[in-house]
């Protein structure tokens, strides 16, 4: 028997039902980057919840996505490494599309996907991939792996690729311990990990 979907812990809003505060967040995300086609999918439903903190996160998640100083395809492979390390279904369904549009190689997606080190990755996506594992997997990364990264970003770019690692694991936390589902229709990239 397959595993259950599943279901959102949090009751889902409609637009119709936000309150003064969760109205003041959507048009808050509308106004940036993202858009007027924000919708309380994902994440964002999520912060409706909390309005305050949502407007917070928000801000700084916008700001790391769309203004940092990292290519967008080295940010976009950075968000799929954290996605992947979180086995967060929904980011890592949305930014597997974002990343191959802003040239990530398919055949990297599906390493990363897979759990497998994309070792056909070109040189800089590698030297982020070993930063990134390191932290996670060691809370410290080494002087041969810093000095990589440093040569590529420097020193305010290491800055912004730990914001937007930290922003991302942020969302995937809230993504994944609120049960977000997919868009109808997605296969998730991940089998879902049992807990408990």
């Amino acid at each position: 028997m397959p595993a259950s979907k599943p279901k959102l812990r949090l009751p889902p809003l409609s637009e119709d039902q936000l309150n003064p505060a969760q109205r003041a967040l959507l048009d808050s995300m509308r106004a940036g980057p993202r858009g007027k086609g924000v919708s309380l999918n994902g994440p964002f439903g999520c912060y409706m919840h909390a309005p305050e903190i949502g407007e917070a996160i928000q801000q700084l998640a916008a700001f790391c996505r769309f203004k940092t100083r990292l290519p967008k395809r080295l940010s976009e492979f950075a968000i799929l490494a954290i996605g992947r390390i979180w086995k967060a279904q929904f980011e890592f369904h949305v930014h597997a599309r974002e990343a191959e549009e802003a040239g990530v190689r398919p055949q990297t997606i599906r390493d990363l996907k897979a759990g497998r080190v994309p070792t056909k990755a070109p040189k800089d996506e590698r030297a982020l991939y070993d930063f990134i594992s390191e932290l996670h997997r060691y809370r410290r990364v080494s002087n041969r792996t810093y000095a990589r990264v440093q040569k590529l970003l420097g020193d305010g770019g290491i800055v912004e690729l730990l914001a937007i690692m930290g922003s991302y694991t942020l969302t995937c936390m809230v993504l994944d311990t609120f049960q977000v589902p997919l868009p109808e229709g997605a296969t998730p990239p991940f089998k879902e990990p049992v807990v408990g």
